[in-house]
């Protein structure tokens, strides 16, 4: 026997799932909140404090005695999910969360004073376009986690856009504006960048039509114009009212 351990990975983008090496296992709906709460820790949690808030609603006798059944049904997954204690817990550290590697990667991309060229990649596209566990149920601390995790993958889209136009990987960094844009079609600067990748790549006529859109969304939902700095990108050849032509290169 050579004593490896199946790497476990657990996966909150997109939808919850747990799996041991290539195999799911099947984990029921009050297993999943303790592992997705203990997840997006930075730290041991105490059981007061794990109880109270994946349990608000109820008495802090019932919370502990909902919590003690979570805890008993993971134990008998057969595999260490939990590092337990008198008073604390937390996810065992071994546990591969795609949560914290596609944070890692935001962050990275975010710090404009280092380059980040090794994660320019598909696989930070692909973790950066889902948000975290987008169709579970609303509550208190997971509306938080998600808002919190959301904004930070536009930004992070956004800058990958950037930073793929910057090297001239006009293709790859279409894709990641489109990301942007398609999380969140109101957000400006997410057209912006967008706009800007096309521009680079000598696509006016799909600049033009990109700005177009964000027009129209922002009329539609929100009442509002473009901001003067992307209206600036496509700069009208003809008076206010008139449909917004880019200028040819050179003028």
């Amino acid at each position: 026997m050579s004593g490896q351990v199946d790497l476990i990975t657990l996966r909150l983008l997109k939808g919850f799932a747990l799996a041991v090496g290539h195999t799911s296992i099947p984990v029921c709906s009050s297993i999943q909140r303790l592992l997705a709460f203990l997840a997006l820790q930075d730290m041991p949690r105490s059981r007061t404090y794990v109880a109270g808030s994946l349990w608000p609603d109820v008495t802090a006798s019932r919370a502990h005695a909902n919590l003690r059944s979570s805890l008993w049904r993971a134990a008998r997954m057969g595999h260490p999910v939990i590092d337990v204690s008198a008073r604390e817990l937390a996810l065992s550290p071994h546990i591969a969360v795609d949560l914290r590697e596609a944070v890692t990667r935001a962050r990275r991309l975010l710090d404009s004073s280092h380059a980040c060229d090794d994660i320019l990649t598909l696989r930070t596209l692909e973790i950066l376009s889902a948000d975290l566990l987008p169709e579970w149920p609303e509550n208190d601390w997971m509306r938080i986690e998600q808002e919190q995790y959301h904004q930070l993958r536009l930004y992070a889209l956004e800058a990958m856009t950037e930073r793929l136009t910057s090297a001239n990987r006009h293709g790859e960094a279409v894709a990641a504006g489109l990301a942007a844009v398609c999380a969140e079609p109101l957000r400006e600067s997410a057209h912006r960048v967008l706009v800007k990748a096309h521009l680079a790549a000598g696509n006016r006529g799909a600049a033009l039509r990109q700005y177009e859109q964000c027009r129209r969304v922002l009329h539609a939902e929100l009442g509002l114009e473009p901001s003067a700095s992307l209206k600036a990108l496509v700069p009208l050849a003809a008076e206010d009212g008139a449909r917004p032509r880019l200028q040819p290169s050179g003028a």
